[in-house]
């Protein structure tokens, strides 16, 4: 399998005390130790890319918006410093070449280990640590450039991925599932938000909700609603954050779930997987939940 990663996410920087910080890569590289994947930089991601999904005039703001030095503050808790818009890009960069790879049958599997994180950010706004929305830019660019019929995105991030949502709403050749905690930031994500097709699928959890409800939840909604759909590639906007001892949210997962969770997921769409990071704030939290979806990853993508 691949992983995408690049020295650019490294220049995205957060103020002190921020959950987002650069500290968090260095806890996937603990989580990426010992496991056979190959790795890649992340090439610098095109402009044309992020209008797939983003209007030029929000893009136009984001790049005005980064300060020479210092920081930079978009909404309460979503900063810009000088590094940002290039991470940013790389991110897009890195998603993009994961999906050219996965669907060239270059790789069957795919990591991308990159800052920041996109699943917040709506067609206008940034918010929620996020800029630009990389994975609704990926399955854009695997039904727009590459020609794919069916995707799907999966979000397991403990957040409700509200700019997901909102970049693929009008989208009706992707599936969009996410399972999160409820009530919780941003506050949206609720059953009755079907989208403009009835392809979006919101699966709410319960706070202290552990493995079990989970397991429950896929089983009996998630999984159905994949094997109906049929996929031909499964996106996976991959949150951390769910675990017990992350700090922002109060699910119970462990990184056992993550595990078993990916596993499963491998078995739609032919195994073809491009995953993103997302969320995920307790760094040994990270560490042992990125070793256990990415090495079931790589063992999948043999």
């Amino acid at each position: 399998m691949l992983v995408f990663t690049d020295a650019a996410f490294r220049g995205h920087l957060t103020p002190p005390g921020h959950p987002e910080r650069v500290e968090r890569l260095d806890a996937v590289e603990r989580g990426l130790a010992g496991l056979a994947v190959e790795r890649r930089g992340c090439p610098p991601g095109e402009e044309t890319e992020v209008l797939r999904c983003h209007p030029a005039g929000y893009l136009a703001r984001v790049k005005a918006a980064v300060p020479v030095e210092g920081w930079a503050q978009l909404d309460g808790d979503t900063f810009l410093s000088p590094g940002s818009y290039q991470a940013a890009m790389r991110a897009v960069g890195g998603i993009c070449a994961a999906v050219d790879a996965v669907v060239s049958g270059e790789a069957k599997t795919a990591f991308v280990a990159g800052r920041p994180p996109g699943h917040h950010a709506e067609r206008e706004v940034a918010m929620g640590f996020c800029l630009f929305g990389t994975v609704a830019i990926a399955a854009k660019r695997a039904l727009d450039h590459h020609g794919l019929g069916r995707i799907a995105v999966v979000d397991f991030d403990v957040h409700h991925g509200n700019g997901t949502q909102d970049l693929l709403w009008d989208e009706g050749r992707c599936l969009f599932v996410s399972s999160h905690q409820m009530p919780l930031y941003p506050g949206t994500g609720r059953p009755e938000e079907r989208g403009a097709h009835g392809q979006i699928l919101n699966a709410p959890l319960r706070s202290g909700s552990g493995g079990r409800a989970l397991r429950e939840l896929y089983e009996g909604v998630i999984f159905p609603a994949l094997a109906a759909w049929e996929p031909e590639m499964l996106l996976i906007s991959a949150g951390f954050d769910a675990h017990a001892e992350d700090p922002l949210a109060g699910l119970a997962w462990q990184a056992e779930d993550y595990r078993w969770l990916t596993d499963r997921l491998c078995d739609f769409a032919g195994g073809r997987v491009v995953s993103s990071l997302e969320g995920g704030y307790d760094l040994q939290a990270l560490a042992a939940s990125v070793a256990a979806h990415v090495g079931v990853l790589e063992e999948r993508g043999r």
